[in-house]
């Protein structure tokens, strides 16, 4: 799920004598202070982006020490060509109501790596995004697994706006400088699963844009089938007084699979059916009721 989110280029310049001696125990040949730049970038946080993701909070640290050593490419372009830059530390800060991940990155002085920094000290090339993969989306709401769930991001439910919260790091890519990013403070282009790309990012890269439209509408009805099929399953539950509560029969509903919830539905249907059978009155009984409830002389 590729998606950009912004972060900045902050403190610049020549590296200390500590932090030289990180970038040399990456670098294959020693190098000097007069041979590299040394900048800081605030790559991600825990608050809830322009797409109704956060990471969580407890998985920065371990997030952090992925992204040691990945390297800074132009526009995400995963091409030697497109290396400028290394990251050689990283730390988790945290301020007031915020934790977010904190590195430091170096670029080799001369030729294409003195027009990036100049770039930089023009406030040119501020804006960078990150490439991680995470193990899963929790919803805020429930706390399932988000897609499976019913809830939708930006959706408020009963006061609490729902967002996916990403858990378990798996990976760190890289980060890059882009042009547009889409997070407000410090950004991410994420992925879950070990990096897979959306069917959207997909779509817009090939020129299939209506074709996605047309099936994002289709699933949106499936989600709508799927939350009435929940309901319809919890009303069946307590009608038949099962001694379940509610919350625990929605808990059900929520984490069985499509063809296990239609199932449990006709079963259902089919026991109150049983229990509640069906009265018809007929018209002739109806007009024997009268006749026998008159007087007759």
């Amino acid at each position: 799920m590729k998606v950009n989110k912004e972060a900045g280029a902050q403190r610049s310049g020549a590296p200390t004598e500590e932090q030289l001696e990180k970038i040399n125990a990456l670098a294959k040949a020693e190098l000097t202070a007069e041979q590299v730049y040394v900048f800081s970038l605030r790559l991600c946080d825990d608050q809830v982006d322009r797409d109704g993701e956060k990471f969580d909070t407890e998985a920065l640290p371990e997030l952090s020490r992925l992204f040691l050593g990945k390297t800074g490419i132009l526009d995400h372009r995963w091409s030697a060509e497109g290396q400028v830059a290394r990251i050689f530390e990283t730390q988790v800060i945290r301020e007031k109501d915020v934790s977010f991940i904190k590195a430091w990155a170096y670029i080799r002085r001369g030729g294409r790596g003195d027009e990036i920094i100049a770039d930089i000290e023009a406030g040119i090339r501020k804006e960078v995004s990150v490439g991680c993969a995470m193990g899963r989306a929790v919803c805020s709401i429930c706390g399932g697994d988000y897609g499976t769930c019913g809830h939708q991001k930006g959706h408020s439910y009963d006061g609490q706006v729902c967002c996916a919260i990403l858990r378990e790091p798996m990976d760190a890519y890289e980060f890059s400088f882009v042009a547009v990013p889409a997070q407000r403070e410090a950004g991410v282009m994420k992925a879950l699963g070990g990096g897979r790309v959306s069917l959207k990012d997909l779509a817009w890269e090939h020129g299939a844009q209506g074709e996605y439209r047309e099936l994002a509408k289709l699933a949106e009805l499936g989600r709508q089938y799927r939350r009435e099929l929940e309901e319809a399953v919890v009303r069946l539950g307590l009608s038949l007084e099962l001694g379940i509560d509610a919350p625990v029969l929605r808990s059900i509903a929520r984490t069985a699979g499509d063809e296990e919830l239609a199932a449990l539905k006709r079963a259902w249907d089919e026991k109150l059916a049983q229990l509640l059978p069906p009265v018809y009155q007929l018209a002739a009984d109806q007009e024997k009721e009268s006749l026998d409830s008159g007087f007759m002389i």
